[in-house]
């Protein structure tokens, strides 16, 4: 059975995207079959995999409509070893379309039912806001990752993505839970840093990752060349910082 995994937060530019495509290499990497469903219609997660999402024959729109179903859509990630169900700016139309349909908030769930022996891993790249999109993430997964910089606003829009993710749990999908929390472009030099990681480790305790993702100019540069950092450049800070967490969320899985 697959375990499905959101990778969200409300606050913008906090690495949600390279979180997921460093994590689903990080996870193929170790031999684990891994499908990245791309959820924001930007197609940033689908572009940082290496499929053209201007060239797409079916994405992830037609499977959430029932035009299509995952086979048929998802593409394979050639270099970095995982299918990507990918996604463009016809997604932003979902969100309206979405709004008659029965059931409308679990449609990536009965989706993702249809391949769940195929995969070992589910990583579900959801977009900065609470969007019919994101509910379709957040019902069909089994936990949240959250990655988050570790700076004063980011403790506020923490609070507010719990609150959400506790609302899901308790209306739509029982099975939801907090996987973790995962610090995100940290820079130890900075005072500011230290002290909201050490806030975090004492509020949640062991639901904070272990693995600290740095700021790294090589995990930057990687989307340009269409590749996760991990693939890029295998031996920089910050993919060496995925892998490590990605050993460490196949570890914390077994315990779930």
């Amino acid at each position: 059975m697959a375990r499905i995994f959101c990778v969200a937060n409300q606050k913008g530019g906090v690495g949600k995207t390279t979180t997921t495509v460093n994590l689903a290499a990080g996870l193929a990497a170790q031999g684990q079959r891994t499908l990245l469903v791309d959820l924001d219609p930007q197609g940033n997660a689908t572009m940082g995999s290496g499929v053209d999402k201007r060239d797409l024959k079916a994405s992830v729109y037609q499977v959430l409509l029932g035009l299509a179903n995952v086979e048929s859509a998802r593409q394979k990630s050639e270099a970095a070893g995982y299918d990507v169900l990918p996604a463009n700016r016809e997604l932003a139309g979902a969100e309206v379309e979405l709004v008659e349909m029965d059931e409308r908030e679990k449609r990536l769930k009965e989706a993702l039912a249809a391949v769940d022996a195929q995969y070992d891993f589910v990583l579900i790249d959801c977009p900065p806001s609470l969007s019919m999109l994101t509910l379709n993430g957040l019902c069909a997964a089994h936990g949240v990752i959250i990655p988050m910089q570790c700076e004063y606003f980011a403790l506020e829009g923490l609070s507010d993505l719990v609150n959400t993710i506790k609302r899901v749990h308790a209306h739509m999908n029982p099975d939801l839970k907090i996987i973790g929390l995962l610090r995100v472009m940290f820079d130890p030099r900075m005072t500011l840093s230290q002290q909201v990681s050490q806030q975090l480790e004492d509020h949640f305790g062991d639901k904070v990752f272990k693995a600290v993702i740095p700021r790294n100019v090589r995990l930057a540069e990687a989307p340009s060349y269409g590749l996760p950092g991990v693939t890029f450049d295998p031996a920089s800070r910050g993919a060496q910082a995925y892998i490590d967490f990605a050993r460490e969320m196949i570890e914390r899985i077994k315990t779930i």
